[in-house]
């Protein structure tokens, strides 16, 4: 099952409501997205504990091959 970008954002929304975030649709096929989600829940954190936060945000849509998102290539970061 595919999801759509807004999809994906109000997910990421409830976790980080103030984050400047876009989400592109790589492949057409609701299934390929890429999001760079800038908040400042982020600073002070690595990249790999910014990405777990941001999976854990997905609330399982990402998990396996039951999935509803098949990828989605993150860019995490604190506001400058």
């Amino acid at each position: 099952m595919a999801m759509s970008a807004q999809e994906i954002e109000d997910l990421l929304r409830e976790t980080f409501p103030e984050a400047k975030i876009a989400i592109t649709d790589l492949a057409g096929d609701g299934n390929h997205y890429a999001a760079e989600i800038i908040d400042e829940s982020f600073r002070g954190k690595n990249r790999v504990q910014q990405q777990r936060a941001v999976y854990a945000a997905l609330k399982g849509r990402m998990d396996g091959p039951s999935g509803d998102l098949h990828a989605l290539a993150l860019t995490t970061k604190a506001p400058d």
